[in-house]
């Protein structure tokens, strides 16, 4: 199915979050600053800003208090403002203290002291706000200060958390594939969001990055009329200290709460995951290699991180796959991104492949299209598991959608999901498990394509093209594979386009490096063997 959505208006470039952009971009331009060095120290001061709306919102209700009530005054407080869920600041970390410094003066020291105390008041940010404004000129913070002062204090904490993504996305445009190491394009996250649902429970990413995936999972609990600081329980590891404390600052300007820890997750559990999880969303990194499974042996087997076993190839593709589906628990659902190559993967891979599809946690499989992230051009597949399927009428059975032709273009070399893509691929999911439709995201633009495809009644049915439900049966016909274009067919019309060939060509690449990986391996192996034969 061919679906691509007419590009933003013109007026949309004039957002807040644009103008802020361009704005601090011009900046760092002049200011001999690498995008690796200029990025947290400015997410750090949007942060402030943030944090001080909403400090000066709970100081006024305070002050109105004190100005009615008996009691002593408890405006300098810290204790009053935590137990409202606001950062307490001292007044050398206020913004119109900030703003009132001479250009004249060391203004990235002062900083640097806002951001240590903002921390002493407030423990559990101890380590993550940046401390590197010294390497900044004090011109360039007086204007930087300025711009992020023009944040109105009348917006809503969630336009503030916009404008933190906003800024994420940029810099991780800027920054390269390092930047992909810490940032998912928000239209993909909140798919995954949209088809988990993930009202209430424990929610596990083990490669969190800059923590998008809680902050779509609470906006979607926000959205459906309750609170996620009481819905839902946060945890989340990341390798890179820098990476957990965008992450911590992320959930912070958010107002979430969460056990963000510093971890390398094939070796270390600091969450003691298996089987203790409601929902687990995920992107990993892709195909990589040198993995020590030594140190993973223990780990192998039923009830253990890696139930199916240990791949034989040196990529670690299906170690994630174990460690998302290990960690669910009986009523559990993941969903995360994967490289194309995991679907079709032969072997050692085919075989933990083929016991979890036997074990009935596969549930739904949708091909994405390429140019959907800022750092790849490679196109993905989105895969989700339940592991309560085996309980319901889906038990042998497992959708597949092929979305790669559904999008919006955003510029020449980028592409994305507008809310009613979002929704209409969401429902064909909620229609495939018998759920009614929920239109919360994409309103009538989403409910009108959803009648247009599947009749008025909205009833679940294969589609050629865009979806197909295949039982057990057909998919081991199929040699077990998972991906979704081996199914669903090709519409009457549409023709295996350029871009289909494309596509096909980098994931028959992709594989071809793995194989060749493999043999690489194997050679060596080989070599080693005869040589010890031989006793040279």
């Amino acid at each position: 199915m061919i679906w691509i959505a007419p590009p933003e208006k013109d007026s949309d470039s004039a957002t807040l979050e644009k103008r802020l952009w361009d704005a601090a971009d011009q900046l760092r331009a002049n200011s001999g600053l690498t995008a690796q060095q200029y990025s947290q120290p400015v997410l750090g001061l949007i942060f402030l800003r943030f944090a001080e709306v909403r400090f000066a919102a709970c100081r006024a209700k305070l002050e109105k208090k004190a100005a009615g009530g008996r009691r002593g005054s408890r405006l300098d407080d810290a204790a009053a403002y935590h137990a409202e869920g606001v950062l307490f600041l001292a007044p050398n970390a206020r913004f119109d203290h900030l703003l009132g410094l001479p250009e004249g003066g060391n203004i990235g020291k002062a900083l640097n002291e806002a951001m240590r105390d903002v921390e002493k008041q407030n423990p559990q940010l101890s380590g993550v706000l940046p401390k590197t404004y010294e390497l900044f000129s004090s011109p360039l913070l007086k204007e930087l200060l300025k711009k992020v002062s023009e944040i109105p204090a009348t917006l809503d904490y969630d336009a503030f958390g916009r404008i933190y993504e906003y800024f994420l996305g940029e810099f991780a445009r800027t920054e390269g594939q390092k930047g992909g190491e810490f940032f998912t394009p928000s239209p993909l996250v909140r798919f995954l969001v949209e088809v988990l649902e993930p009202y209430h429970g424990r929610v596990l990413d083990p490669a969190c990055g800059s923590g998008g995936m809680f902050v779509q999972s609470a906006r979607f609990v926000a959205e459906h009329r309750k609170n996620p600081s009481s819905e839902l329980s946060i945890h989340g590891q990341e390798k890179v200290d820098a990476t957990v404390a965008l992450c911590r600052m992320n959930l912070a300007v958010h107002g979430i709460e969460g056990d963000i820890r510093k971890a390398i997750t094939y070796y270390e559990d600091l969450h003691q995951t298996t089987g203790r999880f409601d929902f687990v969303l995920a992107n990993p990194p892709f195909n990589v290699n040198a993995v020590d499974k030594e140190r993973l042996t223990a780990e192998v087997g039923v009830g253990r991180r890696f139930p199916f076993g240990l791949p034989r190839a040196d990529n670690a593709n299906y170690l994630w796959i174990q460690l998302f589906c290990s960690a669910l628990g009986p009523k559990g659902r993941a969903g995360f991104v994967m490289a194309n190559s995991a679907s079709d993967a032969r072997a050692s891979e085919q075989d933990i492949r083929q016991k979890l599809i036997e074990d009935h946690g596969v549930d739904v499989m949708v091909a994405v299209g390429p140019n959907m992230f800022y750092t790849v051009t490679l196109p993905c597949t989105l895969w989700f598991l339940d592991r309560d399927k085996k309980n319901t009428p889906r038990a042998d059975k497992v959708l597949f959608i092929d979305a790669r032709h559904i999008y919006r273009q955003i510029d020449r070399a980028h592409r994305d999901w507008p809310p009613e893509q979002i929704a209409f691929l969401a429902n064909i999911v909620r229609l495939y498990r018998g759920e009614g439709p929920d239109f919360t995201l994409g309103g009538d633009a989403a409910k009108a394509k959803l009648q247009e495809i599947f009749g008025k009644k909205l009833a679940y049915k294969d589609v050629l093209g865009l979806c197909k439900v295949a039982t057990t049966k057909e998919i081991s016909a199929q040699g077990w594979s998972l991906n979704p274009g081996r199914y669903v067919g090709v519409a009457p019309g549409e023709e295996v386009s350029d871009e289909d060939f494309k596509e096909k060509l980098e994931a028959l690449n992709e594989e071809f490096e793995v194989l060749t990986g493999q043999a690489h391996d194997l050679e060596k192996a080989i070599a080693k063997n005869v040589a010890e034969i031989l006793g040279t």
